[in-house]
C-alpha cells in the first residue's frame, strides 16, 4: 500500500505537468485515428473536381466553403467502401453528416492533390 501511495504521488503531478505542457502546445490525440488523418491529409492537398462533381454541386447549391468546413471536416470515412490500398491514388467514400448521413462524396487522394469525383445526395 505504501508503494502504492508514492506512485500515486508521482502519477498525478506528472500526468497534470504532460497535459498542461500538450494542451499549451494545441496537440490532441484525435489525429491519430485512420478517419482524422485521411480527412486531415485530404484538407491539405489542393481540390480538383469532375465535370460531374462541379454540376452537382452547383444543383445541390453546394460551395467550396461548406464542402470543405461541414462536409468534409465533420465527415466520416467508409473504409469499407473505400479503396484505401490503390496505388498511387486512394479512392475513399466520405458520409456525412456522420450519423444518419445524407450526402456521399467518392474522391481520390493523391500525392499533390485531392480528386473528388462523385457526390451523391442519399436522403
Amino acid at each position: 500500500m505504501r508503494k502504492f501511495k508514492f506512485f500515486l504521488i508521482g502519477l498525478v503531478p506528472g500526468l497534470l505537468l504532460v497535459f498542461f505542457i500538450l494542451n499549451k502546445k494545441g496537440a490532441s490525440c484525435s489525429g491519430y485515428l485512420p478517419n482524422s488523418r485521411v480527412i486531415a491529409e485530404t484538407l491539405s492537398k489542393d481540390f480538383q473536381y469532375s465535370e460531374n462533381f462541379k454540376k452537382e454541386m452547383a444543383i445541390n447549391r453546394i460551395n467550396e466553403k461548406f464542402l470543405k468546413d461541414s462536409i468534409i471536416t465533420l465527415g466520416k470515412i467508409n473504409f469499407e467502401k473505400s479503396h484505401a490500398q490503390n496505388k498511387p491514388c486512394p479512392d475513399y467514400i466520405l458520409s456525412y453528416p456522420k450519423d444518419h448521413p445524407k450526402w456521399e462524396i467518392n474522391f481520390e487522394k493523391c500525392e499533390e492533390q485531392s480528386i473528388f469525383k462523385s457526390i451523391k445526395k442519399i436522403r
